[in-house]
């Protein structure tokens, strides 16, 4: 990360919020903002994380590369 008020500090959250807004919330439309959340959660949970592939995580999900990261961690699990 940047020093604070560096453009590099929201990069990732902002480009989230890009692909949230593209790839979901213009599609659609809402009935209500609690319709509005609950969707757009699901959507995070259901595709995002698990089937969404992510060119930071080597073309993988999220959920892929924590997966294999916390496999191949030398460290392990605590006992």
């Amino acid at each position: 990360m940047g020093r604070v008020g560096s453009c590099f500090d929201n990069a990732v959250s902002e480009a989230f919020h890009s692909v949230l807004k593209v790839e979901y919330v213009h599609r659609r439309t809402f009935a209500t903002r609690t319709q509005a959340r609950l969707k757009i959660a699901t959507w995070i949970t259901g595709f995002y994380d698990t089937h969404r592939l992510h060119s930071v995580c080597g073309y993988r999900s999220p959920i892929d590369y924590e997966h294999d990261r916390q496999a191949n961690s030398p460290l392990g699990l605590a006992a």
